[in-house]
């Protein structure tokens, strides 16, 4: 298969739903400022890579409903190429990425009112690029200006995002293939920093969080990973009970936990793993209890996330068994909570437990794709959150099936309170794996790293 092939057939399908005299206009990224002269480690727009493969800044991509696609991109220059690199260029971009012709972008404003004239329908991606909807209202008032010479006027604008994210939703097997090999250098990523911890450790060193980060971005790098998917969290001790806590210079101390959650981007595509795991590489009992509890609830979730299932099913199955095992562990005083039902219903277990199981992965991290069954929006219910009171609609959530990838990532996050044991205080677990839905079930892509209690222990004795 050539390089190009997987775009060329998505930008076909794409074409193919845009309808009669239908347009689609789809930008990349613009180049973000750092600070003073030095800008953001450029990343191309998702849609756009989806559809090109092409990494360059200062690009937009066109395709028609006859399936042509036009691209404008950076023209050669050579003074700026030998600040910033080579650019591909209009000339060789047709041979390089399959598309029927190009142009300079800097000629993008001349172009588009004539691409535009006589299309019934333009579809770009709604609220994603500042400033968009201007530059397109300004291209079809040079149309309107022309409809004395019997230019047409397109008559609608819609929404690319709802036909892409439907696209991307369900992935093809060049998508998987890059997928499974983040995974791999992830979770060798993850290997490396459990294994330095233990060893500093050991060896009476003091180890710092951004000690363990630095091992996640070396293996990153060294197997040809672009960059970290999301900034890492690397949360010791008590830092583990913060979501969305960031590695920082936290000391790393024997007999706390470690919470990394980290992945890698490999060729656009993202990879997602947490793992959970006692520093000096023994757990303590208390830890050792409610590690098997989120352990056990993750494999609840993975027996329940395969084809015809429901997307909220993998999270209903957690809540059941992380409830129960609050329960039974005295998190939750049953003389205050009621009973397993009487918890679920209410959200009790919500101090410990506040996010949901999973989320789509892919170009993005939290990829995109609707969590609602498309066809049953139709059916819904209305009821009152027993916590906030907020008035929550209910559509039936999203079918699973195959080539579809979600992550899997149930944990449990236990600050000091009056009513909660103390042996369980700061103590931040969570256990997640990128799942692929498959034909009789889902594939988990990044088991290269364990997850079970003694193989973490004896994993980090090495």
């Amino acid at each position: 298969m050539q390089a190009s092939e997987p775009h060329l057939q998505r930008r076909a399908r794409l074409a193919a739903q845009l309808g009669p005299g239908g347009i689609a206009i789809v930008p990349t990224a613009p180049e973000r400022t750092r600070n003073r002269d030095s800008d953001y480690l450029f990343r191309a727009d998702s849609y756009f890579l989806y559809l090109t493969g092409f990494t360059e800044p200062n690009a937009c991509l066109v395709i028609t409903d006859d399936g042509r696609s036009t691209l404008f991109c950076q023209p050669k220059d050579l003074e700026r190429e030998i600040w910033d690199g080579i650019r591909l260029g209009p000339q060789a971009a047709p041979a390089a990425l399959g598309v029927d012709e190009a142009w300079p972008i800097d000629e993008l404003d001349q172009r588009l009112p004539r691409l535009l004239e006589n299309r019934g329908t333009v579809w770009y991606p709604f609220a994603t690029h500042p400033g968009l909807e201007g530059r397109i209202d300004g291209w079809l008032q040079k149309v309107r200006a022309r409809v004395r010479f019997g230019a047409l006027c397109p008559e609608s604008q819609r929404d690319l995002c709802s036909l892409l994210d439907e696209m991307r939703l369900v992935k093809d097997g060049h998508e998987i293939a890059i997928m499974k090999r983040a995974a791999q250098i992830s979770a060798q990523a993850h290997i490396r920093a459990m294994q330095r911890s233990a060893r500093m450790i050991r060896a009476g060193e003091e180890v710092r969080e951004y000690h363990l980060d630095a091992e996640l971005l070396h293996e990153f790098r060294q197997h040809g990973s672009q960059y970290p998917a999301y900034s890492s969290i690397v949360a010791a001790g008590a830092n583990a009970c913060v979501l969305h806590y960031r590695a920082d210079t936290a000391p790393v101390r024997d007999g706390e936990l470690v919470l990394i959650d980290a992945g890698c981007e490999l060729d656009g595509y993202a990879s997602d793993i947490t793992r959970t795991f006692p520093a000096g590489g023994r757990f303590s009992g208390p830890q050792r209890a409610l590690y098997d509890l989120v352990l056990a609830s993750q494999e609840a979730a993975v027996a329940a996330t395969r084809p015809g299932a429901r997307f909220n099913d993998p999270h209903e199955a957690t809540v059941k068994v992380l409830a129960q095992g609050m329960l039974d562990l005295g998190l939750l005083n049953k003389d205050n909570v009621g009973t397993l039902d009487d918890v679920i219903a209410n959200r009790a277990y919500f101090r410990f437990y506040m996010h949901r199981t999973g989320h789509w992965l892919g170009l993005d991290v939290h990829d995109c794709g609707s969590y609602v069954e498309p066809t049953e929006l139709g059916r819904a219910s209305e009821r009152r959150d027993p916590l906030s009171g907020e008035l929550i609609k209910d559509r039936p959530s999203r079918i699973l099936r195959p080539g579809m990838v979600t992550t899997i990532e149930p944990g449990i996050y236990v600050r000091p309170a009056e009513d909660v044991p103390e042996m369980y205080w700061n103590i931040g677990i969570r256990i997640e794996d990128d799942a692929v839905v498959t034909e009789d079930g889902c594939e988990l892509i990044t088991r290269g790293v364990p997850v079970l209690a003694d193989e973490i222990e004896h994993l980090m004795q090495g």
